[in-house]
């Protein structure tokens, strides 16, 4: 279930946004940036932090929640009659999940042109990174039981 939830986000990829944005939406995102900040929040507390930056109605905050847990990343528990809220995953496991399942999807349309197109961007974003994707790549072949380049 979780990783037909992941596919299901990787499906909507939205490259001119930033970060998680380009599989959240907007709304979404504040939802769950609030959540990971608070760890665990009801819906009326999710509500006042995202009202403090836009104008919005608390049905449409709860609306959104509902949302995230039919998609299976937000978890919802009744304690003392109010409805808590939780994060399935962490941000960077959310981050690494997603991105793993975009990753799949961009390499099963041309893998070598993927790889190749992901060290040129890699270099001219952080050319340093270069040097920690061939120590990855020389961990993962020793893992697989392959001679190093």
């Amino acid at each position: 279930m979780i990783e037909a939830m992941i596919k299901g986000f990787a499906n909507i990829f939205r490259p001119a946004k930033a970060g998680l944005a380009m599989v959240l939406g907007d709304l979404e995102k504040q939802v769950m940036d609030t959540l990971w900040l608070k760890k665990e929040a009801a819906g009326k507390e999710v509500f006042t932090e995202i009202r403090r930056s836009r104008t919005i109605a608390i049905t449409t905050v709860l609306t959104v929640l509902e949302r995230l847990v039919q998609k299976g990343i937000v978890k919802k528990l009744k304690s003392d009659g109010v409805y808590i809220y939780t994060p399935v995953f962490t941000r960077e496991e959310f981050a690494d999940k997603v991105s793993q399942a975009v990753m799949k999807g961009v390499l099963y349309i041309a893998a070598s042109s993927a790889v190749a197109s992901f060290v040129d961007i890699l270099a001219d974003t952080d050319p340093k990174e270069l040097d920690r994707l061939l120590k990855l790549i020389e961990k993962k072949k020793k893992e697989l039981g392959q001679k190093s380049v």
